[in-house]
């Protein structure tokens, strides 16, 4: 937020609460506080129409959870960045952020409404710069427990320089619009319980007429239910509320400038998710978010399937990043049924299956068809052959019931790489037969076998072909680090997304992205690693999982 955004939301706090300490103080201290610090106290405030909303705790005991992680090199540098935000935020006043502002408020909830109508993106002159905050339209409810510290607060506003305070009245409530530089911000205390804020004053208006009765987003159809419901995660710090998804994406796309019109497949793609809840907390692993969507089962095409997850047993403890999931085959007949509703990407696939017909391959059925059981992708240190320069292969390997085809297939491609001047040789690794795309004075470049009568991979490089064929070291699953990141998302699941930081910071070309920015590698060097999985327990609803796993701090 810039500097004096930041100085001049802060006097639109102080503005307000002016304003609700003129109630008499006994009155005032007094009075009920209406369910201030949580979400659905907050969206009863916020219009019916707005288009998704976030809340995000003030508990300080959520947020110290995060102190518990972290180098005491990345501690310092985030304790730095804090230090420095609040010095830019007051540089210019007495006001501290611990002292002044945290003992009053409460939760704040930032809702999303839509794009006034009243002032079109399209109006703007045509050389005129575009300003993504100009086009929000956000509407800001932060409750206030304790209201003696925000009047306290309120009164030592009072003396700033350089702010203008203007009141107007609007069914009977106080709206206080500030001035900065020509810039104001509007502002307003409902129920002695509850400041609200925008930069529009249409939008606290809203807000007004919402406290006065009109619909509300607690009472919106979708949302209640998300609301009351929420996402289960530890320690709380956010929950992420839309309760018509595609409703959004419309009214979001048609208020951008940039934006082209939504063309009738994709909003029926976008309809096939009704609404989504999602919610950002810490545990003894690290930052977990957890997201659900709920669906139209009558739209929803995608034939879900969990995954055992047996294949990662198939990789090196020295894996770095892995995909793995089930079904291959199964998605791409859903994505051809839907190519038909898309007349560019079907095209395109006509250009594709035609390409490879000349070479006597069928895109369907000797590529994706055979692949109907679980997968994975896996990337794999090595420094050694064509794989030298950047320091790591990767490798491919899939359960099928079809080895025929697979063999097959495998066989056209050798026999198409040896037009192209590519040696194809065969030999024996850990009792695996493995045949290898050889590049003379450098090694293989691609090596493909059988890890046992159903399972298959595809490596690229000779030493990822050794690592994944001679199992003489232990795999990826009985590793620590796969454990410590995999090990407490949702199963069953459809697969993993899953990477290792330590292992991925000393990849070459990887490093060398890095190396030259010391507070990069100070924070990477904090994070064990990064998990994410997805499960649908039915097609009404999608569930989404992801850990940051982080460092505990050394004691």
């Amino acid at each position: 937020m810039p500097e004096s955004k930041s100085k001049f939301l802060i006097a639109a706090v102080g503005a307000a609460v002016v304003v609700a300490g003129s109630i008499a103080a006994y009155t005032y201290f007094k009075a009920p506080s209406g369910g201030s610090s949580d979400a659905l106290g907050s969206a009863k405030l916020v219009p019916s129409t707005a288009l998704m909303a976030t809340y995000i705790t003030t508990d300080s005991q959520a947020w110290a959870k995060l102190q518990q992680f972290g180098t005491p090199e990345a501690q310092k540098l985030v304790a730095k960045g804090l230090e420095n935000f609040n010095k830019q935020v007051f540089s210019d006043s007495n006001v501290s952020y611990e002292k002044d502002i945290k003992p009053w408020a409460g939760g704040v909830m930032i809702a999303v409404l839509p794009p006034n109508q009243g002032k079109p993106a399209q109006l703007k002159a045509p050389n005129a710069p575009i300003n993504i905050q100009q086009e929000s339209n956000i509407l800001i409810i932060v409750g206030i427990t304790d209201k003696l510290s925000a009047l306290n607060f309120a009164n030592k506003l009072k003396s700033q320089k350089g702010l203008k305070f203007q009141e107007s009245d609007y069914k009977g409530q106080k709206i206080i619009e500030t001035t900065e530089n020509s810039k104001p911000t509007y502002s307003v205390v409902l129920n002695n319980s509850h400041l609200v804020l925008a930069p529009e004053k249409q939008a606290v208006e809203k807000a007004i007429d919402t406290f006065k009765g009109e619909s509300s987003f607690a009472s919106k159809e979708g949302a209640s239910s998300i609301l009351n419901k929420g996402v289960d995660v530890k320690n709380s710090l956010a929950q992420i509320y839309v309760p018509d998804y595609a409703g959004m994406v419309q009214q979001l796309a048609a208020g951008s400038p940039q934006a082209k019109q939504l063309p009738p497949q994709a909003l029926a793609q976008l309809k096939q998710i009704k609404s989504v809840v999602a919610g950002v907390g810490v545990d003894d692993a690290g930052v977990r978010v957890k997201a659900i969507a709920n669906l139209d089962p009558q739209l929803n095409k995608f034939q879900y399937q969990s995954s055992p997850g047996n294949i990662v047993g198939q990789f090196p403890t020295g894996t770095f990043a892995l995909i793995s999931g089930n079904g291959i085959s199964r998605g791409w007949e859903t994505l051809v049924e839907e190519s038909k509703n898309y007349p560019e990407m079907k095209q395109g696939l006509e250009q594709v299956r035609g390409q490879l017909k000349f070479f006597n391959i069928d895109l369907d059925k000797d590529i994706f068809g055979w692949m109907n059981g679980e997968f994975a992708f896996g990337a794999i240190p090595s420094n050694q052959g064509v794989l030298a320069n950047v320091g790591f292969g990767g490798a491919l390997v899939f359960d099928t019931s079809d080895r025929k085809t697979a063999e097959a297939t495998l066989t056209k491609l050798d026999t198409l790489a040896k037009t192209q001047q590519i040696e194809i040789a065969n030999r024996n690794i850990g009792g695996k037969d493995v045949t290898e795309w050889q590049i003379p004075r450098q090694g293989a470049l691609l090596s493909h076998g059988w890890l046992d009568q159903d399972t298959v991979f595809v490596a690229l490089g000779g030493p990822v072909a050794e690592a994944i064929s001679d199992r003489k070291n232990p795999s990826l699953d009985n590793s620590d680090t796969f454990k410590a990141v995999t090990g407490s998302l949702q199963k069953p699941n459809g697969g993993y997304f899953y990477l290792d930081m330590d292992k991925t910071q000393t990849v070459p070309l990887l490093k060398s992205l890095i190396s030259s920015d010391a507070n990069a590698i100070t924070i990477l060097s904090s994070i064990r690693g990064l998990g994410f999985t997805a499960n649908s327990p039915d097609k009404s609803i999608s569930e989404l999982e992801m850990l940051l796993a982080l460092k505990p701090i050394a004691k």
